[in-house]
């Protein structure tokens, strides 16, 4: 397989930079790595990242820093170096599937170019993953060397990469899944699914009725648990019968009359019994409650 050439500047390096030679290295694991801003090096390589002053995809070409940027998405959000890459490579590093690379763009690569450009409008306060990656840089106290960091910078990055890409696939699949329990619901307001598949996000796009998930855990319990009256609120649509708040074991099997209940948290928002018919009673009486 023939070697590809890709150049970044050299020095102090950010989470657009790691992150480019990160997500090219999924879909070209034969790379040469130069760190320069020597242009005779630069003009000679494969592919040029947040470096040389020109953004032109056909001749990969990859920078933002040159006098008007590379351009913004819909939302105002800046692209960098990452943003660039993604928009060409996003897809093929995504296996072929527009929807995760979408799904990516829109969380983790529009975060990152949004750092990097200054576009601090929406960006979550606190210590950030842009943040984490430029952690790597070494300290003035320190005489690493900044091509060493940077390897390690761009491993920990493969490795998140994979993770982000991992999960998008999952929240796609669970939105079919969760999408079809939803239709097949024999009450509106109970959504049963026969294994954990995170449902919050689809429930609240697709379901106005919906009060309550069954589902079960991964302890072999099954769980009832309240929606919430939006994504992260902790107010829920309609809560688990107050008698029930933080009953445990026989004190709860007593309470309810079942009798492999097995909790209720103070906060009745879950609940679990050992039997999915035991769960349903459960859910039946927080219906009618």
């Amino acid at each position: 397989m023939t070697e590809l050439t890709i150049a970044t500047h050299n020095g102090n390096f950010h989470a657009d930079d790691v992150f480019s030679v990160a997500a090219l290295k999924c879909i070209f694991p034969n790379v040469k790595l130069i760190r320069t801003r020597d242009m005779a090096l630069i003009s000679k390589a494969d592919i040029v990242i947040d470096v040389g002053g020109e953004h032109n995809p056909e001749t990969n070409r990859f920078d933002h820093h040159q006098r008007g940027g590379a351009g913004a998405r819909e939302n105002g959000i800046p692209y960098s170096s990452f943003g660039l890459i993604w928009q060409k490579y996003g897809v093929q590093i995504c296996q072929g599937n527009q929807e995760t690379a979408n799904a990516l763009d829109a969380g983790l690569v529009s975060t990152i170019d949004a750092v990097d450009c200054g576009h601090v409008e929406g960006v979550a306060q606190g210590i950030s993953l842009s943040q984490t990656i430029s952690m790597f840089n070494p300290t003035w106290q320190e005489e690493s060397n900044f091509d060493a960091c940077f390897d390690e910078a761009v491993e920990f990055a493969s490795r998140l990469l994979t993770r982000f890409i991992a999960a998008a696939n999952g929240g796609i699949s669970a939105k079919a899944i969760v999408a079809k329990a939803i239709e097949d619901a024999a009450d509106p307001r109970l959504i049963v699914l026969e294994k954990y598949t995170p449902w919050k996000k689809t429930v609240h796009a697709l379901s106005e009725q919906a009060l309550y998930m069954v589902y079960p855990s991964h302890s072999g319990q099954w769980i009832i648990q309240t929606v919430p009256v939006e994504p992260g609120s902790f107010e829920d649509r309609k809560s688990l019968p107050t008698a029930w708040a933080g009953l445990s074991d026989e004190a709860f099997q007593q309470a309810i009359g079942i009798d492999d209940a097995v909790f209720c948290h103070n906060g009745l928002f879950i609940a679990g019994a050992k039997s999915f018919d035991s769960i349903m009673k459960m859910a039946t009486m927080a219906l009618q409650a």
